[in-house]
């Protein structure tokens, strides 16, 4: 048995026996009663009976922990069916639905349930309102820890979330730095289809268990709203053509026709889960424009909007004042299923941001400085709280900008309260005046609005950080970390240290006597050449940047004012341009600045996550042998938010983030190795030198374009769309039944073996020993090391896995598509190429030594080996190293 935490690959080594234990309690009851043990909203009636059945699951297992069996000294390992076991032991159960029963009967909070009036008449709804607890703590406390005090005060039961849990969040400043545990109920789950295939997969696999184990299946089913975005699936594979959008798109559904059948199946199989087809954006965009609540309203119950994701970028909906941030997939699906997240209660940063950017400074070089400055502070499991006058400076795509990179600087969430310029949002969204009206009241009524207009309550955080927006410079960030961030200026300078340094974050140890060579070749009949540097891959891509007119339509004005001049992007530089919705197209083409971006290469390619997930797409076969056969370092500039070595593309060892018309900029150079501020870019028709200023729009430009292109029509336009799907999508033919039939022969969808010999009584703890290293890891190791999403190599397990089973090599896909196949994803764990593994004494790349026998191994093969001695292995993680054992 394998144990991983993460929600992907590294899910196929931790999942199992958590998953196991976690169902196995669940399926313990034939039936329970029709109250809701939590006092949120009532759910649907045909959520009811898998919420009677959940919300039992944590009673259940504390119970069986306090006996060595259940009552009436029955023994869950005789002959007896369980039909008959059940029976047996159903007195037991019924004294204990009694007492749950009891004990959420009366909400201990009823005397501050409070009614929100409408201003013409009537009411909203009823809330639980923080005033009325008359607790002078509370107005101090941070904005996002009071979301975290309602969602406690709501859901407070006496058994899953206490009175002394809300007592430690009111007293924040205290109990927050002798790291408490609270449990915390989100509003709702958000998944993207690399993450969330896995889920889909999980709970077909309870609803078999269930079934096998003579209970109703139908009890499993997600308790709380569930969305999932297709948005990670296409790839760059046409680009530089008015069809790109078609053919991305036909090939999309070729490679993953079997996953969307199964999650179109998913998506009526369960209740309360939406699936948005592929084609309509990116799930951190989609969710900003379009499902993001800020104030829910169940049932006349009025609660701020929360939601956790298996996207680490979850964090973009902060901006919009709504508390989000990435979880793993257990965690996600055992809130799906109802019950709470236990969670350290966050210390929290205040961060006051003052003044106004300079003309020319984007809010990516606002983002890539506040990265940087977050890192250094050091903000790992704590919120992040931005507040000030400089607020004002931001708008609402700003804010999700910055909160965007949480996980870049390391932060659990980067939060935004709600103010005017939020509301203001929700209106040019297409979110009802009503809808405003009530977020507006509601978030006023229990004090989580925040008016710039009135004098402000001092609060208190943790510790303080001020940034004066004037201070922010243009820059980038790499070449192989996102808060590794380099001045404008200083780029030229940085490269050479990078070239000259020994191999690191910031070091390539290209020889001197290297470091100026060009290679020339030919592309496609046209001569061509690369020398270290060279740009080969520039993408106008990922959530932070393509949500953000601003830096979108300053993309489309240098590509403008390039055309103008007459430079034009090498042909050989891989460009595209993957917008976050259809909204971006929408006003791209309102402005106009649609055709200069065309005439430099930048056609749009689809709409989801591209380049900055890894799906780049191969590069032209005449460029990727100049790479290769001379050993070039590349580079890849792209408006994303990772650029870790191996991510963006196999043979672009140097990454850059950048702004999007900065991604124009450095496409029209064709290399980083250049001065902005001293070099030209080009040079026009006439033999005049281009220089960077001659194409960089000044801020005022920017602002005209937003004010006059980006409408509210096209949010309404857009989402009214993406409700109906696409004829693609809705073709797809899908079984009607409530079980999944799994498919032994499918290589994406792969019936796991969590639960095949589960019974009543779960297995108890196990010991460790003889416990040896398995993989030395030292700082910056990333999910991205520990289950790659992007491409297959063609020499690793996974391939020869691939290739036995009749995939041939161009039908691979990448990981992140075939995280529903847990036989695949254990063949990917580690399987990252930059890989640095101390046992291997410098050596880059998936491989370990198997201690006993000295081999050099695969890490899978290593496992492999192991796992038949150690019969079952476990892998357990402790300061960077990952040990492999046996248990007994």
């Amino acid at each position: 048995m394998y144990i991983t935490t993460s929600t992907s690959a590294a899910s196929s080594l931790l999942r199992a026996s958590s998953r196991s234990r976690f169902v196995s309690s669940l399926s313990s009851f034939k039936s329970l009663p029709a109250r809701s043990l939590s006092p949120s909203p009532s759910p649907s009636p045909s959520s009811l009976v898998s919420q009677r059945s959940l919300g039992f699951a944590s009673a259940v297992r504390s119970f069986r922990c306090s006996v060595p069996r259940w009552s009436h000294r029955v023994d869950w390992r005789s002959p007896l069916s369980l039909r008959a076991q059940i029976r047996t032991v159903a007195p037991a159960i019924e004294r204990l639905e009694r007492a749950f029963a009891t004990m959420a009967a009366e909400h201990p909070f009823k005397e501050i349930l409070t009614a929100l009036p409408k201003p013409g008449g009537g009411e909203f709804g009823k809330f639980y309102s923080l005033p009325a607890l008359n607790d002078p703590r509370i107005e101090k406390l941070p904005y996002s820890i009071r979301i975290l005090l309602e969602s406690a005060i709501r859901n407070c039961d006496n058994f899953q979330v206490k009175k002394e849990d809300i007592e430690k969040i009111i007293d924040w400043e205290n109990s927050a730095p002798k790291q408490v545990e609270i449990p915390f109920k989100p509003a709702r789950v958000l998944l993207q289809d690399f993450t969330g295939v896995p889920a889909v997969v999980d709970l077909a696999c309870m609803r078999d268990a269930m079934n096998k184990l003579g209970s109703d299946s139908n009890k499993i089913n997600p308790l709380v709203p569930v969305d999932l975005v297709i948005d990670h699936s296409v790839q760059v594979d046409v680009t530089r053509s008015e069809n790109a959008v078609k053919a991305n798109m036909e090939f999309e559904f070729q490679r993953n026709k079997e996953r969307f059948a199964f999650l179109k199946w998913g998506s009526s199989a369960f209740h309360n889960m939406l699936v948005v087809p592929p084609g309509s954006g990116i799930v951190h965009q989609v969710n900003l424009e379009y499902l993001g609540r800020v104030v829910f309203n169940t049932n006349g119950m009025l609660y701020p909007d929360s939601v956790v994701g298996t996207d680490s970028h979850t964090t973009m909906i902060d901006g919009l004042g709504v508390a989000g941030w990435g979880v793993g997939g257990i965690e996600a699906e055992a809130a799906m299923l109802g019950q709470p997240m236990s969670m350290v209660l966050p210390g929290v940063v205040g961060f006051k941001l003052s003044g106004k950017l300079h003309n020319g400074v984007t809010a990516t070089d606002l983002v890539l400085t506040v990265t940087q400055m977050l890192r250094k502070h050091g903000v790992v499991g704590k919120f992040v709280e931005f507040h000030g006058d400089g607020m004002g400076e931001l708008s609402l795509a700003d804010r999700a900008t910055i909160a965007n990179m949480s996980p870049e600087y390391g932060a659990t969430m980067g939060f935004f309260p709600v103010d005017h310029v939020t509301l203001q949002y929700l209106k040019l969204t297409g979110r009802s005046d009503e809808t405003v009206a009530m977020v507006e009241g509601y978030l006023r009524a229990n004090k989580m609005f925040v008016d710039y207009n009135e004098p402000q309550q001092e609060r208190v955080y943790s510790s303080y950080l001020e940034l004066n927006l004037a201070d922010v410079e243009p820059c980038i960030s790499g070449p192989k970390r996102p808060h590794d961030r380099v001045p404008l200026k200083e780029m030229k300078a940085d490269w050479h240290s990078c070239l000259d340094n020994k191999v690191g974050f910031k070091g390539f140890a290209v020889p001197k006597e290297t470091q100026e060579k060009v290679v020339k070749f030919s592309f496609h009949g046209q001569p061509a050449e690369l020398k270290h540097g060279s740009v080969v891959i520039a993408a106008i891509t990922s959530c932070t940047n393509t949500s953000n007119p601003s830096v979108m339509l300053g993309a489309g004005l240098v590509a403008k004012k390039a055309c103008e001049l007459g430079l034009q992007v090498k042909p050989w530089v891989k460009t595209s341009l993957a917008p976050g919705s259809g909204v971006v197209t929408k006003y791209l083409l309102q402005s106009g600045l649609q055709k200069y971006l065309n005439e430099q290469g930048f056609h749009i390619v689809g709409y989801g996550c591209t380049t900055c997930i890894g799906n780049s797409g191969d590069l032209d076969e005449s460029v990727a042998s100049a790479i290769t056969d001379n050993d070039i370092v590349a580079a890849a500039v792209l408006s994303g938010n990772r650029n870790f070595e191996g991510r963006v593309h196999p043979l672009t060892r140097a990454n850059y983030l950048a702004s999007p018309p900065l991604v124009v900029a450095y496409a029209l150079a064709g290399t980083v190795d250049i001065d902005f501020d001293k070099e030209p870019i080009g040079t026009t028709k006439d033999g005049k030198s281009v220089y960077f200023k001659d194409i960089w729009p000044t801020t005022e430009e920017i602002a005209e374009v937003v004010q006059s292109s980006v409408l509210p029509d096209m949010f309404k336009s857009t989402y009214e769309a993406i409700t109906k799907g696409n004829p693609t999508w809705n073709q797809l033919s899908v079984p009607a039944s409530k079980l999944y039939s799994w498919d032994p022969n499918s290589t994406y969808i792969h019936e796991p073996p969590y639960f095949k010999d589960m019974t009543m009584d779960p297995p108890g703890a196990h010991g460790v020993k003889d416990a040896y290293c398995l993989l030395n890891f030292g700082d910056s190791i990333t999910t991205d090391h520990i289950s790659p999403a992007g491409s297959i190599h063609k020499d690793s397990p996974t391939a020869k896995y691939l290739l036995e089973r009749g995939v041939e090599r161009r039908d691979f896909n990448s990981y992140g598509s075939r995280r529903g196949n847990d036989e695949v994803m254990a063949r990917g764990t580690f399987a990252n190429i930059r890989l640095v593994n101390k046992l291997l004494n410098g050596e880059v790349g998936p491989k370990t030594v198997h201690v006993p026998t000295g081999e050099k191994l695969s890490v899978f093969d290593a496992a492999m080996v192991s796992s038949s001695v150690l019969n079952p292995g476990i892998v357990f993680l402790r300061d960077n190293i990952l040990f492999l054992a046996s248990s007994f």
